[in-house]
């Protein structure tokens, strides 16, 4: 992709985890993003990364707002890269899902409950609230207001190039801010900037030209999109359409998911079943001619590299199965049968996972699996 290839088309999705104390990189997310690596995924995602305080979904969101951040994120980067994989990071503003308490957390509660968390007020297109747990109606951003939303955009993937990143991506999706212009569900805007499709992605569009003209031109540009909105407004048509508009501003990758617009829940409301949002990337794939990456419910290495040779994404991301297994890639290589001698390993693992093999019955040696 432009100047840089990955070792292979796995990718570790972004995933928030609540542990940022000012936007700051500490030594939780180098460990937690760092096994990812020494499993071998070709692509390592940080969690999404606030262009501003109030834009951070919750108060323990890492941040890309200062440059006093940056340092943090060059000890991340430089450790990923070190172990092989490339660094992406994913940049967002929440918008009127900001100000949120953790996925966990319980009703009463916002945030931990020794951790002095703070609301603080939202914004979005509209003056229409994202649903029950969330703060009062957000104040309506006014085009001043807006224009500098996008600078700060800029702004960050200036910080990322600075911090290292070889790949950048923004949130687009779940319902946080670009996805509220792009959905008339929660855009009820009467200027410019809402109305038909083509007002409704005026802004959004405006974010990505903005982080395009500050990111390099040698590295990729990705963006998460919700194909539908879970609610009726938006549907994959009009995500083939902004794709096409994307694509047009040098955006390389467009990483498929849905729903998200209101409610905690990140994904549609359609029947979840292994690899449900493929068929999303496939239709932004082959209807806009760009690149996509799939997500959601990819579990295995046959299930992975079906999606490929069909032809339907040309990355795989694994968000909950690489928790679950910080070693999918190099477990799937085994189940395909391309990695016997645990050649793509760390020397320091699979070297001693290649003798231990010669120990194990006929059945397991051949992909060294440890006997339950």
């Amino acid at each position: 992709m432009r100047g840089v290839t990955a070792p292979n088309r796995t990718v570790v999705s972004p995933m928030v985890q609540y542990r940022a104390t000012d936007g700051l990189v500490n030594d939780y997310h180098i460990v937690h993003l760092g096994k990812f690596a020494l499993g071998k995924f070709g692509i390592v995602f940080t969690e999404n990364c606030a262009v501003e305080p109030r834009g951070r979904v919750t108060q323990g969101d890492l941040g890309m707002w200062d440059d006093g951040q940056i340092e943090g994120h060059k000890r991340l980067t430089r450790f990923l890269q070190r172990e092989g994989s490339l660094a992406a990071t994913q940049i967002t503003h929440a918008g009127r899902k900001a100000s949120s308490p953790r996925q966990f957390d319980k009703p009463d509660e916002f945030g931990p409950r020794d951790g002095g968390w703070q609301r603080w007020q939202v914004v979005g297109p509209s003056a229409l609230s994202a649903g029950e747990r969330y703060s009062e109606s957000p104040l309506a951003l006014d085009v001043p207001e807006m224009e500098a939303i996008v600078k700060k955009f800029g702004e960050a993937a200036r910080r990322a190039d600075a911090a290292g990143y070889d790949i950048i991506e923004i949130h687009g999706a779940h319902g946080y801010l670009l996805a509220q212009f792009l959905s008339p569900l929660s855009n009820k805007r009467n200027d410019a900037y809402g109305g038909d499709r083509a007002g409704r992605m005026k802004f959004p569009l405006a974010a990505a030209q903005a982080v395009r003209e500050n990111w390099p031109e040698h590295k990729p540009m990705f963006i998460r999109v919700s194909a539908v909105d879970g609610g009726g407004g938006w549907d994959v048509d009009d995500t083939v359409a902004y794709a096409h508009e994307l694509k047009a501003l040098g955006i390389d990758v467009v990483d498929t998911s849905s729903g998200g617009l209101t409610g905690l829940s990140t994904a549609a409301p359609i029947k979840r079943a292994l690899g449900f949002q493929v068929p999303f990337a496939a239709a932004v794939k082959r209807g806009a001619g760009i690149p996509t990456m799939a997500v959601g419910l990819i579990l295995d290495g046959p299930q992975a590299e079906k999606v490929l040779q069909d032809g339907d994404a040309d990355l795989i991301a694994i968000g909950r199965q690489a928790l679950y297994d910080p070693f999918w890639p190099v477990h799937a290589a085994q189940e395909l049968g391309c990695d016997t001698d645990f050649g793509m390993w760390n020397p320091e693992y699979g070297w001693w996972l290649d003798k231990r093999k010669n120990n194990l019955p006929a059945d397991r040696a051949a992909t060294g699996q440890a006997i339950k």
